[in-house]
């Protein structure tokens, strides 16, 4: 099998397991997912399979949407419901004040990623000197809020829900984090659900949960689908042989609007997806940068 499936990952089960049960069941080493989902989230992870597995970073460079409960008045060492309670707060905070909040962390800002995360300090990974209690100074990173949509807020309770589109790289838990401490009382995550990666939706995923091999062979997307963001180019038969055999191209023989130092192109021959070609101006020339279909001779 080789291309793109879009799994529901169901809450409870690692992106590294979800990974493992698609394995088994399709029997493919080369199987990897772009984009890690907290154990307890839910939502949309693209698995890409055989030499697709190659493309996975030009789906981690996407803009994410997710859909996360919160709850005021907590904070955690996980920054999610599932950690150890590190304080009990009074939550006074009124829905005109929750907007207000909301609207000041849209647009571009700095997050230190949490420790329990898979980023690794000196080799290890933050969550495990996290689970020996150990705590590491964490860079910031710059990330990108689209939008930060209220869906709702019970205000007795002090749980909320809102539509967050965000940048790659965003900690939804630290967002949550971050505008606790905003408020005054803290805030974790209870519940999260990422509902689209790129132009991948939750309506177009298959849940993985009672999925057998037949079902994933089923829903197997082709995988040009992972890089239908970046543009096309048409080569002939016999430039498709020597692209698809590793060859570079030259650009004076290629049919190219503007191109420049860093574009990646998807290349064609025959109406087939060959793989991804990359601009280099230093030798003008198309170069490969990876091969996902083999022409023929």
């Amino acid at each position: 099998m080789q291309g793109l499936l879009l799994i529901n990952k169901p809450a409870g089960m690692t992106s590294f397991a979800a990974v493992a049960r698609v394995r088994r069941l399709i029997n493919e080493k080369r199987v990897g997912h772009t984009g890690t989902l907290d154990p307890m989230a839910t939502g949309v992870l693209p698995v890409l399979i055989g030499r697709a597995t190659a493309l996975s970073g030009y789906l981690l460079e996407a803009d994410k949407r997710y859909t996360a409960t919160v709850k005021l008045g907590l904070t955690t060492d996980t920054e999610d419901i599932t950690g150890t309670v590190l304080s009990k707060n009074p939550v006074c905070v009124d829905e005109m004040a929750l907007r207000e909040a909301l609207t000041a962390f849209c647009g571009e800002q700095q997050q230190v990623p949490p420790m329990y995360s898979a980023l690794k300090k000196d080799g290890v990974p933050l969550y495990k000197l996290a689970r020996k209690g150990e705590t590491v100074e964490r860079k910031a990173r710059t990330i990108v809020i689209h939008s930060i949509d209220l869906l709702f807020f019970h205000q007795k309770d002090g749980i909320f829900c809102v539509d967050v589109c965000c940048s790659k790289g965003t900690y939804i838990r630290s967002l949550c984090r971050d505008i606790g401490a905003y408020l005054g009382c803290g805030a974790v995550l209870t519940d999260l659900c990422r509902t689209q990666t790129g132009n991948f939706c939750l309506q177009d995923c298959l849940s993985l949960e009672s999925a057998d091999a037949s079902q994933l062979q089923a829903a197997l997307h082709s995988e040009e689908r992972a890089v239908a963001h970046l543009p096309a180019v048409s080569v002939t038969r016999p430039q498709g042989i020597r692209f698809s055999n590793g060859g570079a191209l030259s650009l004076e023989r290629l049919n190219l609007t503007h191109p420049v130092d860093t574009a990646v192109y998807r290349v064609y021959a025959d109406q087939t997806f060959l793989g991804l070609g990359e601009i280099n101006r230093q030798k003008e020339e198309l170069s490969v940068r990876c091969v996902m279909n083999n022409m023929v001779r």
